[in-house]
Formats: structure tokens, C-alpha cells, sequence
């Protein structure tokens, strides 16, 4: 049975339809990657798998029961836990402090909280940085912040969006060693991303929207190779170094 399901989806705002009967299911334990071109529909599916919308049609299955139109808090309290394109970091605290508002969603004893947030800013390479104002990080810092608040709330799935966005190729490198870590420890994880060369390689499965509808579902060799998917978004260029890199592995 699948962590996620999403079937149907459907939202409208009032004519504009930004996410069109869209399906898909997140497996437990895959990284699932959500792209397409801007205005997509990608941020608006999160806003209804996390609760922040109601779909207006449609059904999302999480752990095998129906979430649909439940409000945000319910629905991180069940395990399905997002962060924000725009991080908003609680900047006049520092960076433990943060992280440890996220331990209290499911831990109520004081000592609890403290070694989960902990743990949420070990495994997000944030241990030098704990205190520290959160407002005083790199993007690159503040974002992986976003990760261990929400790590620390103890999530079966985790939903990120545009992690890497913005960042340098050295932070890069650390989102996608954070994620590849917190996959091995077990965790589920859908990312919305539009850096490539960060998504490509670590994900299990990419579903491709455009213009609210989905196009395209596969493995990222084949989503790399999707005349349709290259046409919408990744352009011939990024498809042939894709390529390239690919044989450079193989002939490695």
C-alpha cells in the first residue's frame, strides 16, 4: 500500500484550474520529485496534500486514510509534514530553539523534546550553528533549518519545497546529502524542486505537471528521455548532458 495517494485532485480558483485530476502515489520509503515549468501546479497539490487548501474535487489517501480538506495541524499530527518555498524561520531564536517548537507537536516531556531536536539538528548539518539566531543563517542554512523543524514533528512523510532553490552549488551538495541521509534512516520524502541536478539523481520516481495537469510519472532516466517532458520544461540541453553524465557512470 502506498503512504500517499493522490487520485483525482482537482482545484479551482474560481476559472483557473491549477491543478487538473491529478494522481500519483508516494511508495514509503522513495523519494519522490514533483516538477514542471512555473505556474505548474506544484506548490498549489502541497497546499492541498498539507491542508492548506481544499481540493475542490478528488481524493488524498495518507496511510490509508482520507485526509481531504483536513486543516494543516491535523494533518502533520497524523505524520505528513511540509516545509515552505519561503522559509520563515522564527529568527529572534536560535536555531535549537526553533527546532525544538517542532519536538513539542508530539513530545510533551521537556527532556523528550530536547534530545529530538537534537537529533533533527545533527542529521541536518546544523550542529556548529544550534546557537545562533536562526535569523543570522545562509539560505542554505535557514533551509535546512525548515528540515529539522519539521523533522522534528516525527513525520512518516516529508514534503519539501524548493529546497535547493537559491542556493550555492556547495549547498547543493549538503541539501542532497541531508535528504539522502534521512531517506536511509527510512524516511518518506516528495520534493518540489526546479534544480535538476539536485532531484535527478536522488529520486526513485519524478511526476511531471504542466499547466496543472500531470504529463508525465517515471523513473528519471525515462523522465529525462520524455520528448513531451523535454518540450514543457528540462529542453533539449539539459536532456543531453543528463545523458551524458549517465554514460560517463556506466563507462565508469
Amino acid at each position: 500500500m502506498a503512504l500517499l495517494d493522490v487520485s483525482h485532485v482537482t482545484m479551482k480558483f474560481g476559472e483557473l484550474v491549477a491543478c487538473d485530476k491529478v494522481s500519483f502515489a508516494v511508495e514509503e520509503g522513495a523519494i519522490v520529485g514533483l516538477i514542471g515549468p512555473n505556474g505548474a501546479g506544484k506548490t498549489t497539490l502541497f497546499n492541498c496534500i498539507s491542508g492548506l487548501y481544499k481540493p475542490s474535487s478528488g481524493r488524498i489517501l495518507f496511510n490509508g486514510e482520507d485526509i481531504t480538506g483536513l486543516k494543516p495541524f491535523e494533518i502533520a499530527r497524523k505524520g505528513a509534514v511540509r516545509t515552505f518555498q519561503i522559509v520563515r524561520p522564527l529568527k529572534d531564536m536560535t536555531v535549537f530553539d526553533n527546532v525544538l517548537v517542532g519536538a513539542f507537536l508530539k513530545s510533551r516531556e521537556n527532556h523528550i523534546a530536547f534530545e529530538k531536536a537534537k537529533e533533527c539538528i545533527r542529521l541536518c548539518k546544523l550542529e556548529h550553528f544550534q546557537k545562533k539566531l536562526a535569523g543570522e543563517l545562509s539560505i542554505g542554512g535557514k533551509k535546512r533549518l525548515e528540515m529539522a523543524r519539521a523533522l522534528a514533528t516525527e513525520p512518516k512523510l516529508l514534503m519539501l519545497d524548493e529546497v535547493m532553490a537559491g542556493l550555492t552549488t556547495t549547498e547543493i551538495k549538503a541539501s542532497i546529502e541531508v535528504i539522502q541521509r534521512l531517506r536511509d534512516n527510512g524516511m518518506t520524502i516528495m520534493i518540489v524542486e526546479h534544480v535538476m541536478e539536485g532531484i535527478m539523481p536522488i529520486a526513485d520516481k519524478i511526476v511531471v505537471l504542466d499547466g496543472g495537469v500531470k504529463i508525465a510519472e517515471d523513473v528519471p532516466e525515462a523522465i529525462a528521455n520524455n520528448e513531451r517532458v523535454i518540450e514543457a520544461y528540462l529542453g533539449a540541453k539539459y536532456s543531453q548532458r543528463y545523458r551524458h553524465r549517465r554514460g560517463d557512470k556506466s563507462n565508469g
